[in-house]
């Protein structure tokens, strides 16, 4: 069997019976990756002097019959959006490069655990994209069609995991950056509840210590129980590391497939609507609803509390003449300008800290609607994005567009819409694979549950992942 088919869990079982060396695994994982990254680009740097050394450590503690960590000897890479001692963390941007920096705080986390972090994946300039290119390292390929992005920010990430690259990924989404790209590439990833895990050593911006609002540093795996595994060790609160599936039986699902202005591709509808059927057939008790709150509102303040963050890194230049739009950007929005419009993201670039706290304010409203939704549902099923996987488009963003099975085009932003629920209001999503389009595409699906309920859209994931079979690996030679 190919060691490296195995999810980490299997991989850490093959270790601990000593079927495989720690050594030995990483030199499989270096070999893949040497075969295949000329290919995908998903691998950017490497650190194999210190890899080697402490996979023959860890190879010796076990030797001895010294505990390990619950990671000991796994291989694993990075996003090269966190800082990694002896590696750069630039986020595809030159000029970050050159820094040096202790390991981020996650990254500690499974170094303790007794992982081996040996390489870092690609990103897009910021981590700021729905695709993964940057004139450092170039464009990122998804795994299943090398014409078509893995997806964005953690698309190097998804990418590697896909191709068995690497069984775990520790990624960042504040835009769906996980999200997505498990989604496209098929794979396993947990958007936190806010809080949960530390992001410090998180970049961009490097070197601050406070959390950045909206964002969440969370797993990307093969399987659920992988994603559960490295949680408990990147969690600040305790999370089971093992622990059984849910019962699908009666558990009671929200389904939010149909919003007026979220848009969804019918063939990634077709794919999510095939995937519920399967659902119901383990007797979950499916509703169907619309969007919990109120949809215009949600997107207003997603836009004003994210832009308003992006819009303090912001060039002078740039950000002087979003000043000079202010005054027509708040006519335009009197007028009925929606909130994807450029006249919300004008006003989000250049918020005041009392629209700031007025959006801040009508954040906590939806979250409180929201925790009385999951006193009538369990769970919340709905769609990470509204297309599948797209071909690379390195156009400027303004000029890109998404074109659906049908032929007709949708707005680029509209790949914010389904993630923002669970952004907004710090809620915990679990991305599945929920199958394959028409067109051999991986679809994914997010379970998203009540604030700190991470073990609970876990283990729904973990019981959709055994009884349908999630990852299906990609057709690389």
């Amino acid at each position: 069997m190919d060691i490296l088919s195995l999810d980490a869990t299997g991989q850490l079982q093959a270790l601990a019976a000593l079927r495989i060396s720690a050594r030995e695994l990483l030199e499989a994982s270096v070999v893949r990756t040497d075969r295949l990254n000329p290919k995908l680009n998903a691998v950017v740097s490497r650190d194999l002097d210190r890899a080697y050394a402490d996979a023959r450590m860890i190879d010796e503690r076990r030797a001895r019959g010294q505990r390990l960590g619950l990671l000991g000897g796994l291989p694993m890479t990075v996003k090269d959006a966190f800082d990694v001692e002896g590696l750069p963390a630039s986020a595809g941007v030159k000029a970050l490069l050159d820094r040096t920096a202790e390991d981020a705080a996650v990254v500690a986390r499974v170094r303790s655990a007794d992982a081996i972090v040996w390489a870092k994946t690609n990103t897009p300039v910021y981590a700021d994209d729905w695709q993964t290119y940057n004139s450092l390292y170039g464009t990122t390929s998804n795994p299943r069609d090398l014409t078509r992005t893995p997806g964005g920010s953690a698309g190097g990430s998804a990418a590697a995991v896909a191709a068995g690259i690497t069984a775990l990924e520790i990624g960042a989404d504040i835009g769906g950056s996980m999200r997505v790209p498990a989604s496209f590439c098929g794979v396993f990833a947990h958007k936190p509840t806010y809080g949960l895990v530390s992001q410090r050593g998180l970049v961009p911006p490097p070197g601050v210590v406070a959390d950045l609002d909206l964002a969440v540093v969370g797993p990307m795996a093969r399987s659920a129980r992988d994603l559960r595994l490295l949680l408990s060790v990147l969690g600040e609160s305790p999370i089971p590391a093992q622990a059984p599936p849910a019962e699908l039986k009666r558990l009671n699902v929200a389904l939010w497939l149909d919003e007026p202005t979220f848009p969804l591709d019918s063939d990634t509808k077709a794919t999510l609507e095939t995937f519920v059927r399967r659902l119901q057939a383990t007797g979950a008790i499916v509703d169907q609803i619309t969007c919990p709150v109120s949809a215009e509102r949600l997107m207003s303040t997603y836009i004003l509390l994210l832009f308003a963050i992006i819009g303090a890194n912001l060039p002078w230049t740039e950000r002087h003449l979003y000043e000079l739009l202010r005054g027509p950007a708040k006519i335009a929005r009197a007028m009925g300008a929606n909130a994807l419009s450029w006249a919300q993201c004008v006003l989000a670039y250049t918020a005041r800290h009392r629209e700031w706290l007025q959006a801040n304010d009508a954040r906590a409203q939806l979250s409180d609607a929201m925790q009385r939704f999951f006193t009538r549902f369990d769970v919340l099923l709905a769609p990470i994005s509204p297309t599948a996987a797209f071909p690379h488009d390195q156009r400027p963003i303004r000029r890109r567009t998404l074109k659906c099975s049908d032929g007709h085009e949708i707005t680029y932003i509209a790949m914010l819409k389904w993630i923002a629920l669970a952004t907004v209001c710090g809620l915990p999503a679990t991305a599945v694979p929920a199958g394959l389009n028409a067109q051999g595409l991986p679809v994914g699906v997010q379970i998203i549950g009540p604030r700190g309920g991470d073990v609970l859209t876990l283990g729904v994931a973990q019981a959709v992942d055994e009884q349908f079979g999630g990852f299906r690996a990609p057709p690389l030679k």
